[in-house]
């Protein structure tokens, strides 16, 4: 007997209240856009500069006792991970520490390293002193990470527009880009509210969450494409209610699936990893949510050309009929 979560034959009317499935989106992104506008993002290292410390030890690192030794220092955000390197011999064990810009400074001053040094070695007696190499990151090379991470989601949308406009049709192109914006500015807005750390993990599932939403959007999009074809006398909104019928129990397999993952990884996978799996669990979540009522609901009220058998001159559909 298979597992089913959604039956396979259902009728739900998702456009019953469209409206308000646009309102409620339209106002959590007003709510995301002021929480962002009114207390920022709280940026990480990557963002805000800092110092870099590598080190080294005889012994196996262990994360949490350099981070409970280095926490009565209040530096801020602090970043610990471990080095794996097949090349590395048994004695050594090579881990990074990361701790931000200070106020009013660049970089960790040389008495503070020295005060790092102390508290490690207390918690590492085999710790190797002095550190091996420390490299600073000044605001200026912060300031270019951030506007090459916005250029890369920038551009990401883009691409995806020019490629759904190509695949469909401009108005499938605007319902698409909508629920992509849609996903971005509300999972952006989420780490605003709660001021989870925001640094360039973040941006790498905020591009992941844009794959995952696209992927999702385009298999609705194409059987409603098709349904059109075979449907040529039903209304939009028919054929709509139909194709996401059709595609439920996939899209809820799909992201069920996905969810079970990520949780599994946000409950045991440490807290190095923690901000970017809650990205894109939320990710998941507002994006199956947006393949639905976002980028359906902007094609409905967009309405599309229903005649797929003569093209269009602007249509842009000239690739419809090309495997992705």
């Amino acid at each position: 007997m298979r597992l089913k979560l959604v039956p396979q034959h259902t009728s739900f009317d998702f456009f019953s209240r469209w409206k308000l499935w646009l309102g409620i989106s339209g106002l959590m992104m007003i709510v995301a856009f002021t929480s962002f506008m009114l207390q920022g993002l709280n940026y990480g290292i990557d963002f805000r500069g800092g110092t870099t410390i590598r080190i080294q030890s005889a012994q196996e690192i262990d994360v949490g006792a350099y981070r409970d030794a280095i926490s009565p220092l209040d530096l801020g955000d602090v970043s610990i991970t471990e080095i794996f390197d097949p090349t590395f011999g048994p004695t050594e064990n090579v881990a990074m520490i990361r701790i931000q810009a200070q106020e009013g400074s660049e970089a960790v001053t040389a008495e503070m390293v020295e005060k790092v040094g102390e508290v490690l070695a207390e918690a590492d007696p085999e710790l190797k002193l002095p550190f091996d190499s420390i490299e600073s990151v000044g605001p200026k090379v912060s300031g270019e990470l951030i506007q090459t991470a916005v250029l890369a989601v920038a551009l990401a949308i883009g691409a995806v527009l020019v490629y759904i406009w190509l695949r469909f049709e401009w108005q499938f192109a605007l319902g698409a880009v909508a629920a992509l914006v849609h996903d971005v500015i509300l999972t952006i807005g989420i780490f605003s509210e709660l001021q989870i750390r925001f640094d360039l993990a973040i941006i790498a599932a905020l591009l992941t969450i844009v794959g995952y939403s696209l992927n999702d959007t385009v298999v609705v999009f194409d059987r409603v494409r098709e349904n059109l074809r075979k449907y040529k006398k039903k209304d939009l909104k028919e054929v709509l209610n139909i194709s996401i019928n059709e595609t439920l129990s996939r899209t809820v397999m799909t992201s069920v699936t996905t969810l079970l993952a990520l949780i599994s990884l946000y409950v045991l996978g440490g807290d190095v990893i923690r901000g970017f799996v809650f990205a894109m669990i939320w990710g998941v979540i507002v994006g199956t949510y947006s393949s639905v009522f976002v980028a359906s609901t902007i094609l409905l009220w967009l309405g599309v050309k229903r005649d797929w058998s003569k093209p269009s001159k602007n249509a842009g559909n000239q690739f419809a009929n090309v495997d992705a």
